[in-house]
């Protein structure tokens, strides 16, 4: 696992649904999950101190690398495909008002589920692909008015 780029080796016991204990360095941390905004996003007290985490998988990370994560945070007229894969689900309809981090789309790709989700509110103007579609990196799957 990765903390701030280098690699830990932590202890992790799940005591309730939010609150966990962790050893991590010669050290003892009570966290307790405060709330929860995405999957991604949690305010957290550790130790009494209260914290906003931003969690980062490998695939977020990759987005990173391959400088798709700055375009993705932007204002987008459409959702295109961040790699090759084939559409397991579509969330939503033509015509469909959607806010930020709404789901839309649900990509297999490298033998992992991905959800897609909105980067602005709109609404979706055309849905360009069907379900068990083969997409291509960048091909677009949505399009927003």
């Amino acid at each position: 696992m990765l903390v701030n780029g280098k690699e830990v080796k932590p202890d992790l016991v799940k005591i309730s649904d939010t609150r966990y204990h962790l050893i991590l360095g010669h050290k003892s941390y009570r966290i307790n999950i405060l709330s929860k905004t995405s999957d991604k996003e949690l305010a957290v007290e550790v130790n009494g101190n209260k914290y906003d985490i931003n969690v980062k998988d490998r695939y977020d990370l990759l987005l990173h690398d391959l400088g798709m994560d700055a375009a993705l945070s932007a204002k987008a007229d459409f959702i295109k495909a961040p790699m090759p894969g084939l559409v397991v689900n579509i969330l939503v309809e033509e015509g469909e008002t959607v806010a930020k981090d709404t789901p839309l789309i649900i990509l297999e790709a490298m033998k992992m589920e991905n959800v897609l989700k909105a980067t602005a509110p709109g609404v979706v103007d055309k849905i360009q692909v069907k379900t068990k579609d083969a997409v291509e990196k960048n091909q677009v799957l949505i399009s927003f008015k």
